[in-house]
């Protein structure tokens, strides 16, 4: 099959994101296709290995939009590099908003899909926008501050906390940004994703796909994304049906986090539990995760 891709815009906000269309063959009856609205993680863009995702979607017959967040890669808007929960919710709305306007798309049959900081922020959207017939959660955030106080201890998490007052009366004092570091590069001692996975997922990233990405975010960010939790909202989502998917191993969006949020989930849905840690749906996973996410948008988002 002939899959087109685009390189387009779309207004959010104040600003513009940037985008890849990728269009099936719609054959001769040149009939509009179902559509689906994805991004990355955090801190991440577009280029970091969601592409594949995007044409397994366009070769099963449903059009893809993947997109760049506002102040991130391609799209626009300042400060660069600042991670709103809030704004990329917006983004997402604004691509939805997008596809439904293109004659190549069925504005009635649209999805939305998101991996990581995204696969929380699909949940929102789902809960909120009308427009969302059916969405797919991949080893996504639930409850960043739940997370942090199953996983760090107390002191760091009273540090966390007394940075994000510190950068509050900065910004009232001094105003303008500072930048921290997204990855932990060896020899550092504080960065937005401590972990070494995103150290090395992020980086091959950048070396070999993505040359766009940069390792900062603004501090900022920390306080919007510390008090993040998409997953309160799940409830809501039914009866528009959700694939969720969790990584076994995953220590940055626990297994357990996913598993509680989709007990209270209503039907239809469905959950994947897949083997490696959270960067493997990605790689090693990748043909399963896409293979799922096809059958759950074919079912669903065809007449």
């Amino acid at each position: 099959m002939t899959i087109e891709r685009r390189d387009i815009t779309f207004p959010s906000g104040d600003s513009y994101a940037a985008a890849w269309l990728f269009l099936p063959d719609r054959g001769s009856s040149g009939a509009p296709a179902p559509a689906v609205a994805m991004a990355h993680g955090l801190g991440a863009v577009k280029e970091m290995y969601l592409e594949f995702f995007a044409r397994r979607f366009a070769e099963a017959g449903i059009a893809a939009l993947l997109f760049d967040y506002r102040y991130f890669g391609a799209s626009g808007g300042e400060p660069r590099q600042r991670v709103s929960p809030h704004d990329q919710i917006e983004d997402y709305r604004s691509a939805l908003t997008c596809l439904s306007l293109r004659p190549e798309v069925d504005a009635d049959r649209l999805g939305v899909w998101g991996t990581s900081f995204s696969g929380g922020h699909v949940l929102h959207v789902a809960a909120y926008d009308p427009r969302v017939k059916v969405v797919v959660s991949q080893v996504g955030a639930m409850d960043v501050n739940e997370i942090m106080h199953a996983t760090a201890t107390p002191e760091i998490r009273a540090t966390l906390e007394q940075m994000t007052v510190q950068e509050r009366i900065r910004r009232a004092t001094e105003g303008g940004e500072i930048y921290i570091p997204n990855t932990l590069s060896p020899g550092q001692s504080f960065a937005f994703q401590p972990d070494p996975e995103s150290y090395e997922f992020a980086h091959k990233a950048q070396a070999t796909v993505a040359p766009s990405w940069r390792d900062e975010v603004t501090m900022s960010s920390l306080e919007a994304v510390l008090e993040y939790a998409p997953a309160r909202s799940i409830d809501l989502i039914a009866p528009r049906p959700l694939l969720m998917f969790l990584a076994k191993s995953d220590p940055i969006a626990p297994p357990e986090t996913i598993r509680a949020a989709f007990a209270r989930a209503g039907e239809p849905k469905r959950l994947v539990e897949v083997e490696g840690t959270h960067y493997s749906v990605y790689l090693e996973a990748a043909e399963e995760t896409s293979r799922g996410a096809v059958e759950w948008f074919t079912e669903y988002l065809n007449p």
